[in-house]
């Protein structure tokens, strides 16, 4: 099954790439590498929730946040093979040979040491979507802060076609 009926039995859809708020691009290749910027849980246009996880924003709020990230940077993803030619809409992510890193960053409370199980929410969805192509090597970071106060911000490195 490819991704686009994979994102539709999940009830989901691609966002539009959110516009980058620095002197950046959404994603770049090189090589069969495709590399995102850092994606933040946008959702039209704006974060739903901001904080720090552990003192206003709890752990399952955060994982959903990493699940949106994750859909934002698949979006990138898709944008970027779409402006090189390879296809109308998710079709573009059927050319995702796998997955390969997934870095995820946590706003986090000095107490808390869940950052692991937030970044989870985007490993989950790239696995949902892709299926064993989602399978990854991943890092969870705690930060003090991310842009706009997110709680989340996530990157991802695909192989492709």
């Amino acid at each position: 099954m490819g991704a686009r009926a994979q994102l539709a039995e999940l009830g989901l859809a691609l966002p539009p790439v959110a516009a980058p708020v620095a002197a950046y691009v959404p994603a770049v290749r090189t090589g069969s590498l495709i590399h995102t910027s850092g994606q933040l849980p946008f959702v039209d246009g704006s974060l739903a929730i901001t904080g720090k996880v552990g003192a206003g924003v709890t752990a399952d709020e955060a994982t959903a946040l990493a699940r949106i990230a994750a859909l934002n940077a698949l979006a990138a993803v898709a944008t970027l093979l779409e402006a090189e030619g390879a296809g109308a809409g998710v079709d573009a992510l059927d050319r995702v040979v796998r997955v390969v890193k997934v870095v995820g960053f946590v706003a986090s409370d000095p107490s808390f040491t869940g950052q692991p199980g937030v970044v989870n929410g985007a490993s989950m969805l790239l696995h949902d979507v892709l299926g064993p192509a989602g399978v990854h090597a991943r890092s969870a970071v705690g930060v003090a802060v991310l842009p706009l106060d997110s709680p989340v911000e996530v990157e991802i490195v695909v192989e492709t076609r």
